[in-house]
């Protein structure tokens, strides 16, 4: 469990910097140049990464049982995480109502993925990993939204096309993931 715990802290800190130290962020930065703070940056993320990985399978070798959900919530998980791979896809796609309207879709994604998770997944190794995203996500997003209301930022007007884009490229890159990359990466196949 330290190994998922420390892979969380380390991981989601490197992604917390720009919001939460964002003058320590831009002198760094400017004192290594932005070829090495983003070598740096992308090496102390990827080693967050792989620490929760890592942390995470251990955890479930000898997993620790809070609650059993109900297997309706298999159901209500994979509905919630088409809605984030379309909200990822849209953190990518110029001109989409998700962007238009919220901002960060990624932040939103990332928020209906591990509610999704939490709620399929009992055990305490899930509720460290899924609500240690979830609560890095909502705080990210509230602090990320008054950031940009104390800015003045707009996001360009959405389109038909972006939104359709959004909507198609995740639901088809959820549906390679839930039917066959699931199950390849993490060992669970959602759909059986």
């Amino acid at each position: 469990m330290n190994l998922l715990i420390l892979g969380l802290v380390i991981f989601l800190g490197v992604h917390s910097v720009r919001v939460f130290a964002a003058p320590w962020r831009d002198a760094t930065r400017a004192r290594l140049g932005e070829g090495a703070w983003k070598g740096l940056y992308s090496l102390v993320s990827l080693a967050g990464f792989v620490a929760i990985c890592w942390g995470y399978g251990l955890a479930r070798q000898a997993p620790v049982t809070l609650w059993v959900p109900p297997l309706g919530m298999r159901h209500a998980a994979s509905l919630l995480t088409l809605g984030s791979f379309v909200l990822l896809a849209a953190a990518y796609v110029p001109r989409n109502v998700f962007k238009a309207r919220w901002g960060h879709p990624m932040l939103l994604g990332t928020k209906l993925w591990a509610l999704a998770h939490l709620l399929a997944n009992g055990n305490l190794a899930d509720v460290l990993l899924f609500g240690g995203f979830l609560a890095w996500a909502v705080v990210l997003f509230i602090v990320s939204r008054r950031h940009d209301r104390a800015l003045g930022t707009t996001y360009p007007a959405a389109s038909r096309t972006g939104t359709a884009v959004s909507v198609l490229v995740g639901g088809a890159s959820w549906v390679v993931f839930a039917l066959w990359a699931h199950g390849l990466l993490i060992g669970v196949r959602p759909f059986g």
